[in-house]
């Protein structure tokens, strides 16, 4: 059993995962979003972590719609790698989440994004939403925020135990 639950977890390799890229849209309005956030995007870490520091933006906890928790016989690097496998990349445009090891996004199209985080204690949570490079502030505001439950579940497949699994271990 690969349990990677410890504070001392080495994530190094996380350097070496795929950035998330946006789609090419159609419309002018929405190409010159997307010219904004090519520009933006790198310096998005930087100027969260110092404006939460700072409290002009708090965030605090982790987002809701929790799946369950990466089955106990992957690690999480081999759980992350069969996401990066599936298209999912690494998302730095995004809160940090106590505990959260990767935030990782499958972007349908330029409007929408499937947002998945996995966690040091191996829990995951996911959930559909805007972008924030089409819609950021309907995404700042997590407005139409959609569980979508049974796709993450059916796509995750025995990668994952649910909440209702006897070794949840909660």
């Amino acid at each position: 059993m690969n349990q990677e639950a410890s504070p001392s977890l080495d994530t190094s390799w996380l350097r070496d995962l795929p950035h998330s890229r946006m789609v090419f849209p159609e419309s002018l309005w929405d190409r010159a979003k997307y010219l904004f956030w090519r520009l933006y995007s790198p310096l998005h870490p930087k100027i969260r972590n110092v404006t939460t520091a700072l409290g002009i933006v708090w965030h605090r906890g982790r987002q809701d719609f929790l799946l369950g928790k990466v089955s106990p016989n992957l690690t999480l690097k081999e759980f992350i790698t069969r996401l990066v496998a599936r298209g999912y990349a690494n998302h730095f445009v995004a809160w940090k989440d106590e505990g959260e090891v990767v935030s990782l996004r499958y972007v349908e199209n330029f409007k929408h994004q499937y947002h998945l985080r996995v966690f040091a204690d191996r829990e995951v949570r996911a959930h559909y939403e805007y972008t924030p490079e089409c819609h950021p502030i309907a995404h700042f505001m997590e407005r139409q925020l959609e569980n979508r439950r049974d796709e993450f579940l059916k796509m995750l497949g025995d990668t994952i135990v649910t909440p209702s699994s006897e070794s949840f271990g909660f």
